[in-house]
C-alpha cells in the first residue's frame, strides 16, 4: 500500500503542498538508535520549489535513486507560490523528510527554524566527506542565532549582470555600456531606434519582472552604492537599504526608465518566465539577472529570433570608476537550506541515513544528472568534460526542473560547453571579487523574526508606488517613517546589539 502510493505520487503531474499530509504518513524510513546501515535503501519524501512550468518525468528521478539507493516521493510548489505555501506547511505542520527552505528571511521559516522544528546539523557534517567540504564561511552565513539548522544550497557568490542584444548595439552603432548613463542612452535607442529594423515601435530597452531583489532593480542599487539589504559603520550602526542615498538613486533611475518608456510598462505584474519570454520574442533587448540565464535566452529565441546575438556586461558602474563596482551577493552565497523536520525525521539513525543521501547529491555524477541528464541521451560529452545538451525539448522536459534541487551549483569537473554559458561562469567568478555581503545577514532580530516580512512589505508597496509615479519623495519618506514606528527600529537596535555581540564587543 504504501508502495504504490508512492508510484502514484511521482506519476502526478503536480503535487501542491496540500497533498503533503500524506506525504508524511510515509516518509522516512525511522530507527530505534542513533546507528544507522549506510547500506539500506532509504525512503524519503521532499518537499521540493519547482522553477519550472511543470515537474520532470521519472527518467532522471529513477536514476537518482539508483545513484542514492532511495525512494524519492516528491511534493512540488511551485515558485511563483512559494511564501504562501511555505508559510502554510510550517503552520499546519503538513511537511516531508526534506523541506526546501529557500527564504531564510522570511518570518515564519525563522520562527520555525528557532524553534526547534528541525534538526540541527552542524555536528553531522564532519562524518559525510562532501559535506565536511562546507566551508566554516559558508556554514556561518548559513546558520541562525549560530546554529545550522539544514544543508545549505551552495550558491556562486554573485551572480548578476546585464545580458544586452550584441545585434541589436551593432546595427545602433552603440558599445557596451560601461556607466548607468550610457545604459539608460542603450535603452533609450533600443526603444526609439528601431534596433530590430521593422519599421515599428514594438521594442522596450529593458523587461523586467515584479521581482525588487532577482529583477532588475537590486543589481542596478549596486551600480549606484547601495549596500545589501544593511549597511554597517565602523562604530556598528546598522543602516537598512532603503534608507541610504544609493537607493533612492536606484528608485529615480528606474523611475526615468519608465516615465520613458524605456521599459515594459508591466514589469510590476510580469513573472520571470513571462519576462524571458519577452526578451526571446525581441520585443526588449536588456535583460537584468543572473548572467547564465543568457544561454537560457538565447535558446528560447530559436525559432523566434534566429539571428540573435547577446554581450554580458558585469562591470557597469554609475561613475565610471572602476574602484566603484560592486555587486550584491545573494544571501551571501547561500541559496537556502535543505531542511529535516523532528516530526518526520523522528530519530537520530534517520537522519543520518537522510544526511548519506544530501551528501550523495553532491557527487560528480549525481550534479551530471540534475545538470545535464543522461549522456547520450540528453547531453555528449567532449575530451575536456565540456557537455553540450543534443535534446534541447527532452532536457527540458526530464532534467531542467531537477537544477534548483542541486545542493552546490559550482565547483564540479563537468562544465558546459556553450560559449555563452562558459563566459557566464568567468564573469560570475569575476564578480565574487566585487561582491558586497549583507552584513547582517547571521545576526538575529526577534522583532525582525516575527514582523519582518509584513515590515518589507510597506517598503516594496512604496517603491513600486515612487517608481510608478503615485507617490513622491516626501510619501516615500512617510513610508519609511511608518516602517521605524511599527518595528523598524527595533530591528534596527536588535541588529546593533547582535552585531556588536558577534564582533566580541
Amino acid at each position: 500500500m504504501k508502495k504504490e502510493r508512492q508510484i502514484a505520487m511521482k506519476r502526478l503531474a503536480a503535487v501542491m503542498v496540500s497533498s503533503a499530509i500524506a506525504l508524511t504518513a510515509c516518509g522516512g524510513q525511522g530507527a530505534s538508535s542513533g546507528e544507522y546501515d549506510a547500506n539500506s535503501k532509504a525512503t524519503i519524501t521532499w518537499l521540493n520549489i519547482l522553477h519550472t512550468a511543470s515537474p520532470p518525468t521519472d527518467t532522471i528521478l529513477n536514476k537518482l535513486e539508483e545513484k542514492t539507493n532511495s525512494d524519492i516521493t516528491f511534493s512540488w510548489i511551485p515558485d511563483a507560490s512559494k511564501e504562501e505555501r511555505i508559510n502554510t506547511a510550517l503552520a499546519s505542520d503538513s511537511l516531508a523528510d526534506i523541506v526546501t527552505l529557500t527564504m531564510l528571511d522570511n518570518s515564519s521559516v525563522r520562527n520555525s527554524l528557532k524553534s526547534g522544528l528541525f534538526w540541527e546539523v552542524e555536528p553531522y557534517l564532519k562524518d559525510y566527506p562532501n559535506l565536511a567540504k562546507i566551508s566554516p564561511d559558508t556554514i556561518k552565513s548559513a546558520s541562525i542565532g549560530g546554529k545550522l539548522y539544514g544543508i545549505p544550497f551552495q550558491k556562486d557568490l554573485a551572480r548578476n549582470g546585464v545580458t544586452l542584444r550584441k545585434d541589436w548595439l551593432d546595427k545602433l552603432g552603440l558599445e557596451v555600456p560601461k556607466t548607468t548613463d550610457e545604459l539608460m542612452e542603450v535603452a533609450r535607442a533600443f526603444t526609439e531606434d528601431d534596433p530590430d529594423g521593422n519599421g515599428q515601435d514594438d521594442t522596450t530597452g529593458f523587461v523586467d519582472r515584479n521581482d525588487l531583489v532577482y529583477g532588475a532593480f537590486k543589481t542596478l542599487g549596486s551600480y549606484f552604492g547601495t549596500p545589501n539589504n544593511w549597511q554597517v559603520s565602523a562604530d556598528g550602526k546598522m543602516t537598512p537599504e532603503f534608507m541610504t542615498d544609493g537607493y533612492l538613486k536606484t528608485m529615480n533611475y528606474m523611475k526615468q526608465l519608465y516615465d520613458k518608456g524605456y521599459m515594459n510598462k508591466d514589469f510590476a505584474v510580469t513573472a520571470k518566465t513571462d519576462q524571458q519570454q519577452k526578451f526571446a520574442q525581441g520585443k526588449a533587448g536588456i535583460y537584468v539577472g543572473a548572467l547564465f540565464d543568457s544561454k537560457n535566452l538565447l535558446n528560447m529565441s530559436k525559432g523566434v529570433q534566429d539571428n540573435m546575438q547577446l554581450v554580458m556586461a558585469n562591470d557597469i558602474t554609475s561613475t565610471g570608476k572602476e574602484s566603484d563596482r560592486a555587486i550584491w551577493a545573494a544571501n551571501n552565497g547561500i541559496g537556502g537550506l535543505l531542511a529535516f523536520p523532528r516530526t518526520e525525521v523522528k530519530d537520530e539513525a534517520q537522519l543520518k541515513r537522510i544526511l548519506q543521501f544530501v551528501n550523495d547529491l553532491l557527487d560528480e555524477d549525481s550534479y551530471a544528472l540534475m545538470t545535464y541528464g543522461i549522456e547520450g541521451t540528453h547531453y555528449k560529452l567532449d575530451d575536456k568534460d565540456a557537455a553540450t545538451i543534443i535534446n534541447t525539448d527532452l532536457w527540458q522536459q526530464e532534467v531542467q526542473p531537477f537544477a534548483a534541487s542541486r545542493p552546490k551549483e559550482s565547483g564540479f569537473k563537468i562544465h558546459d560547453a556553450d560559449p555563452l554559458k562558459q563566459q557566464a561562469d568567468k564573469m560570475i567568478a569575476d564578480n565574487a571579487n566585487y561582491a558586497v555581503l549583507n552584513p547582517a545577514y547571521s545576526l538575529d532580530s526577534e522583532t525582525y523574526n516575527t514582523q519582518g516580512s509584513e515590515l518589507q512589505k510597506i517598503i516594496t508597496d512604496a517603491t513600486y508606488k515612487y517608481i510608478l509615479g503615485e507617490i513622491d519623495e516626501a510619501g516615500f519618506k512617510e513610508a519609511l517613517e511608518t516602517w521605524k514606528s511599527s518595528g523598524g527600529n527595533s530591528i534596527i537596535a536588535e541588529y546593533e546589539a547582535a552585531y556588536k555581540q558577534a564582533q566580541g564587543q
